[in-house]
């Protein structure tokens, strides 16, 4: 007997416990069936485990949980088990016999579709998730249903099923109570109606629910038409989802619409088969549409003195089915099934404390919901008792009822018979992977962000609150500040590498999400993130129009107050969030009118609500209304339709009460971008989502890198600077820029410390091949028979003559070069330009002869912009003052708040290897590249021409430098002090690209200017591209 679930009144936030991360989730291809799992022990601790994961439900004396998630509520003395799902794991047992045994029994037309599936050569393969739920179905009804029993001793036998068919007042009543019984069929209120036979598959979301409706509709569709006789395989299939935009989505699944069609797209239908699909029909229709008419309806229109009763189910049935009425019985998909479910007849239904209702939409049952849900079950009661339903499919990844529903709060469905769920579709790489906060600084067992809003609500004061008691939107913007500029963090570092690896090309961007308490706060949030803003305006009226003299009242002013956006990008936290008038980037989601448009009901506000409809669904859609949004601000979690798979984070502004709820929530940023295999692995590469403040706890997440890792990590190192060691101190100057302040305006350019340039035909080719693209290709380009045109720069040479591009580059030079002149007025700066550009130009002409490497290229690719860069930006820094002709020679600028670093302030923890040294400071050298690194230390230590040295890390060492006309900062790898007292920047590097060598010119100039400044002693700088030379080096450079 399974458990007892006992319901709690107690509504606060579950105390889950925080599983340590593993180090690899993925440890499945999604092609086959999972073959390990993740276990964790009562440590915490994960362990990598073989086989296949039980199908089960969590439950404690407190609540019941979802999906595979366990959790204590009260600490250590919660009562808290899991209970597996029989008839699940007994299904998957029987169907790994009957796959074996090439589907038995099973109609020719049934096994040319499950082989054209699994065929491993398909270009579009099918997920094993997706074979399982529909191999299930089959099973359950060519097999079992059928009556043909199999050969072996199957685990689901007829008799079980029939008894799974049935359903008793105990049974309901057992339910009600707690106690998990599979079922198989589900009850109407009016007893004297047929019960629905209901499959539940449970999906993990973005592990393909639809295309898993498309194959049940090829599978029923063919079938029939293969067999027209056999009433086992309907000619109708009705479609049913939450809202419009699923609707529209749904289409795919009309056979009739041709390419666009699932069938087409992902072959799921064998050419010679398709005919067979044609002779049935599909429907797909929204939950509103169950709605019942008015008894004064006539042509979809009311009146008053049309009055024809209630709806009875054959005129519903007609309504509703239109063409698929007549056609016998009707295969039922219900997509998002969680929403239809049948509330718990009174007389059984759990007793629960009322949970007040936000406006969120999270916590007990809303009348809304228990509406959505309780017309769409009684509009397929209708259709099952004028035409009858042969089965529902209900697919959905929480398939679980909610509180007030009846039921006990988290409990499955009780017809479950597949089950994918989301650590299952983690496990195999088929979504993204959440990472939640794990630690901080604060060494608490709960980090900061990770129970966000119970933190926020602890820091709260009185006087934070509304008199409502809300709290403050600008009191929750204060303490939720830091958790959205980290989060922001990550969002625009990820925004800034897609941005970086597509230079000058459209992308879309990764998203972020945040989910507020309520709207008062989600406005403020909306306004600070994107600085856009509501200004009402009162427009005045015309004069003539408002010419009221004549009646001897003399004149008002009379006008409408309309909202006038405005936008203050300055003062952001994240610029590339701020809306303009041009575009928008930050979406503010108004839930009460997402709702009405997804309901496709009209208003004054139709055309708002369409295009708002728009947007959302078509987030991260390219050439859509929706590309180019990056943050979405809501209330509501976002609703059943969003399918972006673009979003990266996700911020939780306000409370989760179960975790159902944390499942559904960020279930909607998994959704994988990309779903290639890596060859070496057969698994796809892992994808993240950053997810600060939803507690959603015991899945294998990955965790983010921290200095507080947890036991089972690799060991803490502390790195330090040891007192005794104060006569290895090394001191260096915080650069932060240079001042050229000439007087004669006399240069030289030292062609030494110049690194030449390399035209780059492999990085920026010189010429390509094009060819015209007819039609609609499926897969990556190739060649075909159409003919080959090359393309070239040759009229961009023929129209930019090199003197020209020489001179342009000598502009670009001098304006920097007086740009940085601190004491020089217009005028001044002026002349100073006239007087210099004949120096410039004359050294940008050598440094084209003497300085780049050609490699064949035509000269006037200097006038290409990633070159042209680089001319300008090498050349500044090697342009320096003529001291022989008087000139001052060329200084750095000094941080005045922090003139120094020093070894002294070294202390830091790593879980880098390390390696013990003497001759430093600091203790230790951490050892990026082992193999280098501890060679190049060896040396440093066994050298008799090196006094001390330090491993620039965590010291703060950096030289400012350009690269493509964006500023960086190069740290080098060690500090050594020479025999000859010289301070040498060394750096110990291989390969050098072209960022590398402009790098090393920055460190020439940093050299030359902190040694005319001359406060910090001799320096100078050398890059070593051989550690077994790195001796023999040293020793030069101790003797100059």
């Amino acid at each position: 007997m399974a458990r007892p679930l006992t319901k709690s009144s107690d509504t606060s936030q579950s105390e889950l416990p925080i599983q340590a991360p593993v180090e690899e989730p993925i440890i499945n291809g999604p092609y086959d069936e999972p073959k390990f799992w993740w276990a964790y022990d009562k440590s915490g601790k994960a362990i990598k485990t073989a086989g296949r994961r039980k199908a089960s439900y969590f439950w404690t004396t407190q609540r019941v949980m979802s999906g595979q998630t366990q959790m204590s509520l009260e600490g250590i003395e919660s009562d808290y088990g899991s209970e597996e799902l029989g008839l699940v794991n007994d299904l998957r047992a029987d169907l790994a016999r009957w796959r074996a045994s090439n589907y038995e029994n099973a109609t020719a037309t049934t096994k040319k579709l499950l082989t054209h599936w699994r065929n491993p050569e398909r270009k579009r393969r099918f997920f094993f998730c997706q074979i399982e739920a529909v191999e299930t179905v089959i099973y359950l009804t060519e097999i079992v249903g059928s009556g043909r029993n199999p050969r072996w001793t199957a685990a689901v036998s007829r008799e079980r099923y029939e008894a799974l068919c049935s359903v008793t007042d105990e049974t309901l009543e057992s339910t009600a109570k707690g106690l998990f019984v599979a079922r198989l069929v589900d009850p109407p209120q009016q007893t004297q109606w047929k019960p629905l036979k209901r499959y539940g598959c449970k999906m993990a979301t973005g592990s393909g629910k639809t295309v898993v409706m498309a194959m049940l509709t090829a599978w029923a569709l063919c079938n029939r038409g293969a067999v027209p006789g056999d009433t086992r395989f309907p000619r109708a299939v009705l479609a049913v989802c939450p809202n419009l935009t699923v609707k529209e989505r749904l289409q795919v699944l009309r056979p009739d619409a041709g390419e666009e069609s699932y069938f087409e797209m992902f072959d799921i239908v064998p050419s010679q088969m398709r005919s067979l699909m044609l002779q049935g029909k599909v429907l797909v229709t929204n939950w509103h549409g169950f709605a019942p008419e008015s008894p004064h309806a006539e042509a979809g229109k009311n009146f008053t003195v049309v009055n024809k009763g209630e709806e009875g189910a054959d005129a519903f049935s007609r309504r509703v089915l239109k063409e698929l009425h007549g056609l016998g019985e009707v295969m039922v998909l219900n997509d998002e099934a969680h929403h239809a479910y049948r509330p718990a007849p009174a007389r059984f239904a759990a007793k629960s404390k009322r949970k007040k209702r936000d406006e969120g939409g999270f916590g007990e049952v809303s009348d809304a919901d228990a509406e959505e849900a309780t017309v769409w079950v009684e509009g397929l009661d209708k259709i099952n008792q004028a035409v009858g339903v042969g089965f529902c499919v209900d697919l959905s990844a929480t398939p679980f009822y909610l509180a007030g529903s009846g039921w006990i709060e988290g409990s499955p469905f009780p017809w479950l018979v597949s089950d994918f769920g989301l650590v299952d579709a983690i496990e195999s790489g088929i979504t993204k992977i959440p990472r939640l906060p794990v630690s901080d600084q604060t060494g608490q067992p709960d980090p900061k962000f990770f129970r966000l809003w119970d933190e926020i609500k602890r820091r709260l004061q009185p006087a934070d609150y509304l008199k409502g008691g809300k709290p403050k939107p600008e009191s929750v913007w204060r303490y939720a500040d830091a958790a959205l500029k980290t989060l922001g963090s990550q969002w625009q570092e990820r925004f800034k590498q897609h941005a970086e690896s597509r230079p000058g090309q459209t992308f879309i961007p990764p998203v972020m999400i945040v989910v507020c308490d309520n709207t008062d706060i989600a406005q403020l949030f909306f306004e600070r993130i994107s600085g856009e803003t509501q200004e009402e305006v009162k427009d005045i009226a015309d004069e003539e129009e408002d010419d009221s003299e004549e009646f001897g009242e003399g004149s008002k002013a009379k006008g409408k107050i309309r909202k006038v956006r405005q936008f203050s990008p300055g003062g952001l936290p994240f610029p590339e969030l701020a809306n303009s008038e041009q575009r928008t980037y930050t979406l503010r989601i108004d839930s009460k009118l997402l709702a009405d448009a997804e309901a496709g009901e009209g208003s004054t506000k139709e055309k708002e609500a369409e295009k708002l409809r728009q947007i959302v669904a078509h987030v991260g859609v390219p050439g859509t209304s929706g590309e180019h949004i990056r943050c979405v601000v809501s209330v509501q979690m976002l609703t059943e339709g969003w399918d972006a798979n673009n979003v990266t984070q996700i911020l939780g502004l306000r409370a989760f009460g179960s975790q159902l709820l944390c499942e559904q929530v960020v279930g909607r940023g998994l959704r994988r971008l990309s779903y290639d295999v890596d060859p070496e692995t057969g698994m796809f590469r892992p994808e993240y989502a950053d997810v600060y403040g939803i507690p959603f706890s015991v899945i294998p997440y990955k965790g983010r890198p921290t200095k507080n890792p947890a036991p089972d990590d690799k060991p803490v190192t502390q790195v330090r600077a040891l007192p005794e060691r104060a006569g290895f101190e090394m001191r260096f100057p915080n650069v932060e820029g240079y001042v050229l302040e000439l007087r004669k305006n006399l240069i030289r350019c030292d062609w030494n410390k110049v690194q030449p340039l390399s035209i780059q035909p492999m990085e920026v080719p010189l010429q390509l091949f094009v060819q015209p693209q007819v039609g609609v290709r499926d897969g990556g380009v190739g060649t075909s028979s159409f003919a080959l045109k090359e393309q070239n720069r040759e009229e961009f040479y023929a129209n930019h003559h090199l003197q020209t591009i020489l001179f342009e580059l000598a502009r670009q030079i001098v304006i920097r070069l007086t740009d940085t002149q601190t004491a020089k007025g217009g005028k001044m700066r002026m002349m100073a330009r006239h007087q210099l550009f004949p120096q410039v130009l004359e050294i940008v002409s050598e440094f084209a002869e003497r300085r780049v490497n050609w490699k064949g290229a035509d000269r006037r690719e200097l006038g290409i912009q990633i070159y042209a860069d680089q001319v300008v930006s090498r050349l500044t820094d090697a342009i320096e003052s003529d001291t022989d002709s008087g000139e001052p020679p060329l200084l750095p600028v000094i941080n005045r708040f922090q003139p120094h670093g020093t070894t002294a302030d070294v202390r830091f923890n790593t879980i880098r290897a390390c390696h013990p040294v003497q001759k430093s400071h600091i203790d230790q050298v951490v050892l990026d590249t082992l193999t280098w690194e501890r060679s190049a230390a060896f040396t440093l230590e066994a050298c008799d021409s090196v006094r001390y040295y330090a491993r620039n890390d965590h010291l703060g060492f950096t030289i400012p430098y350009e690269f493509l006309g964006v500023s960086h900062v190069y740290s080098p790898d060690f500090l050594v002090r020479l025999s000859n007292d010289v301070c040498l920047v060394l750096e110990i590097k291989g390969m050098m690209n072209q960022q590398d060598e402009a790098k090393v010119q920055a460190a020439h100039r940093w050299v030359s200017a902190v040694n005319h400044w001359g406060q910090m002693g001799r320096w100078d700088f050398h890059v070593c591209k051989d550690p077994a030379m790195l001796d023999t080096e040293l020793r030069y450079l101790a003797s100059k």
